[in-house]
């Protein structure tokens, strides 16, 4: 059994059974409803409450980059707050498109931001690191995107001649730029929106009409879409739509925000590891992690981003291999068991590991049940499953739903103290 103190400390020092109103919140949370969780040879509790929606802060626009399989700003913000202060390190070691790193820069904590996927950084870390739009038009300017390419491979059923000449140019411009090491913050910048509105579902995107923008789909599929829509490419200017989604990112950023996703810049660490094995952080110096981590094979990251890694000049097939991909539970706990060994080492004593168990194949596989026994393996106290739930209909179940379906949209993460 978990220790009441910890219990006791996690629900009367945050008003989370009371529903007094703090500072966490815009208004009187309800009363959190406790239900026991018994697992073999050890109990916790389920603390079920509407902790944050979307209603309650809404999420700063520049956190509006689209990822497969990422978590919305909320729940990161939710923990951050809770469980950090100021000067405190927040870390993901899943940290996919950077909703935590980016989170934990707005509320003044330092950041740690770690992802086998090269692709999250180059996501993630322009965003700390903000030019102006001028800087940006500036360097636009000075890009010269209309010489004449000879494409590696046909993209002529996503793009417009032109708009392919473009987009040619412009990768080319980014593998020269850090292969002489001048690549700088602008250019990175441009580069993370560029990756980011290469397809979708919109004249927001250089692309015709293809699948949302958070995965691509193969050449072949886009033929066929093209086919049943009675759609050819048309031209659209890499530089405008640039332009537009940068200021679409930056829409409501005030300036105390730029300040503090700057001064965490300076000290951010971005790595591109296994989880398991991130020996640049310090034993025992993490304040907080809050991750989301792969799902069994769930997302298949090398087909959703081949044309992400084609555009930033990465091979996914080989990342892909790196990443935590598993066919089964046992083989997946095996990988995450080994993860958290490497958290309980770099966890400082007092702190949180907030760890999102996703839904697996309708709910039939619940990962609390197999995730709270790694945690104990190495030391670490479960605290319980903080279940966050909005109901949309009188009835509800917290287990095994689909979003907006049976009434209920839920997260849960199974936090643990050390």
């Amino acid at each position: 059994m978990p220790d009441i103190t910890s219990i006791t400390r996690f629900l009367q020092e945050f008003n989370l059974i009371e529903g007094k109103q703090t500072s966490l919140f815009d208004e009187k949370l309800k009363h959190t409803h406790l239900k026991c969780l018994n697992l073999e040879g050890y109990s916790t509790n389920l603390f079920i409450n509407e902790f944050w929606t979307a209603r309650q802060r809404q999420s700063s626009s520049i956190q509006e980059i689209s990822y497969r399989a990422c978590f919305k700003p909320q729940l990161p913000r939710f923990f951050i707050k809770l469980l950090t202060g100021p000067g405190e390190i927040v870390y993901d070691p899943f940290a996919g498109r950077g909703t935590t790193p980016l989170e934990a820069a707005l509320l003044d904590r330092l950041v740690i931001s770690n992802d086998v996927n090269p692709l999250s950084r180059i996501l993630s870390e322009p965003r700390l690191d903000v030019p102006s739009i001028d800087e940006i038009k500036q360097r636009l300017f000075e890009i010269p995107l209309h010489v004449k390419v000879n494409p590696s491979l046909d993209l002529s059923m996503f793009y417009h001649p032109q708009t392919e000449t473009e987009l040619l140019n412009l990768r080319n411009y980014f593998i020269e730029r850090k292969d002489n090491g001048e690549e700088d913050s602008t250019d990175r910048w441009i580069k993370m929106i560029a990756t980011n509105r290469l397809t979708g579902h919109s004249k927001g995107f250089f692309s015709v009409y293809t699948m949302p923008p958070n995965q691509a789909v193969s050449a072949e599929r886009q033929k066929r879409i093209n086919l049943q829509r009675n759609q050819k490419p048309e031209y659209r200017c890499v530089k405008s739509l640039i332009i537009k989604k940068s200021l679409q990112l930056l829409r409501n950023m005030s300036n105390e925000q730029l300040i503090s996703l700057r001064n965490a810049s300076g000290s951010a660490i971005f790595l591109e590891k296994k989880a398991s094995e991130t020996e640049e952080i310090a034993s025992e110096s993490v304040s907080l992690t809050v991750t989301s981590p792969p799902f069994l094979n769930v997302v298949q990251y090398s087909e959703d981003n081949w044309l992400r890694g084609w555009f930033n000049n990465i091979d996914m097939q080989n990342i892909e291999q790196q990443m935590t991909m598993a066919t089964s539970l046992k083989e997946w706990s095996s990988v995450m068991s080994n993860v958290f060994k490497e958290l309980y080492r770099i966890t400082r004593p007092g702190g949180w590991v907030a760890f999102e168990v996703g839904e697996v194949k309708g709910g039939s596989i619940k990962l609390e049940e197999a995730v709270i026994p790694l945690g104990l393996n190495f030391g670490f106290q479960c605290i319980g499953v903080v279940v966050n739930q909005q109901d949309f209909t009188k009835t509800s179940n917290i287990w095994g739903v689909k979003n907006n379906q049976s009434g209920t949209n839920s997260n849960r993460i199974v936090l643990f103290t050390k």
